[in-house]
């Protein structure tokens, strides 16, 4: 299918990210990437870096990166943006190599968090291999995974993902999950990939705007090897092995040192040129998922 983007990389930033080490070593399976300054990089494929964790207060995102396939994507990117209303900067030099990229502009998505859009994500100087994922993780042609936030902004981060960023909604879910409370998410895909973005209405604001980042591995039982890593933790998992109803995504949820959650999947549903399932959802899951160790 015609794609322009694909996610390129997630910052996070932690007061030690040395706390998250063991976390995305040694339970999912992520290796080190290449260093940039004083953060500390992993990654799921050949790529550089896919996610950077840096020193902070924040405890959450920092930043979103998407890379355009090409010039002319990322030059079209970048004029949607600023026709939509949304202020776009470009990077300098310095910030491009900080990144490992050839071009990077920079807005801020209405949910609070940094978005970055490049090109040329560079490649590692060695080929990825994972003992713990031998399989691998599904990233060529749609990115490294997805990313899911929650926000209080949620109309206009619906337009800025929409209108913005030239996403397109894939579906929606919504539905009652007490008396009186209601969960409303909207999913975003720009290549085959079921989404690449997931918004959460959120009620009021909270203390993290990341609620999880995925990960999609090549093989099934890389997944299950990851969630018997996880419960030999003392790690909170949120939700245990279960089938997404909208994606059919096979997955579990573990929550980070830091608070936010890592899904671990496999064998998603693929967006096609004729995607016509935009439709609303009003379940989470066909099975599983079911809450098993609280933090």
């Amino acid at each position: 299918m015609h794609r322009q983007l694909e996610l390129a990389y997630l910052g996070i930033e932690v007061p030690d990210p040395a706390t998250l080490t063991p976390f995305f070593g040694d339970v999912i399976g992520l290796v080190p990437g290449e260093p940039i300054g004083d953060a500390t990089t992993w990654r799921n494929d050949d790529r550089a870096h896919r996610i950077v964790v840096q020193p902070g207060p924040a405890n959450d995102a920092s930043v979103v990166g998407f890379e355009a396939v090409d010039d002319a994507a990322f030059d079209a990117i970048v004029a949607r943006l600023a026709a939509a209303g949304f202020a776009v900067e470009d990077g300098s030099a310095d910030d491009a190599a900080a990144r490992r990229v050839t071009r990077l502009a920079r807005t801020v998505a209405p949910w609070g968090v940094p978005v970055e859009i490049v090109t040329g994500l560079a490649t590692a100087s060695s080929p990825f291999t994972s003992a713990l994922v031998p399989g691998g993780f599904h990233t060529a042609g749609v990115g490294f995974g997805h990313v899911v936030f929650a926000t209080t902004a949620f109309d206009e981060s619906h337009r800025f993902v929409t209108e913005g960023l030239g996403l397109t909604r894939s579906d929606w879910l919504q539905m009652e999950i007490m008396a009186g409370i209601e969960l409303e998410v909207r999913f975003y895909h720009c290549n085959e990939r079921h989404h690449t973005v997931a918004l959460a209405r959120a009620p009021f604001e909270l203390p993290q705007r990341l609620h999880h980042v995925m990960v999609e591995t090549v093989e099934r039982d890389d997944v299950g090897a990851a969630f018997d890593r996880a419960w030999a933790t003392d790690l909170a998992i949120p939700n245990g092995l279960g089938r997404h109803d909208n994606d059919g995504m096979f997955s579990f949820y573990v929550q980070s040192p830091a608070g936010f959650q890592v899904e671990v999947g496999h064998g998603a549903r693929v967006i096609t040129d004729d995607w016509q399932d935009d439709r609303r959802y009003d379940r989470i899951s066909v099975w599983g998922h079911q809450p098993l160790r609280r933090a």
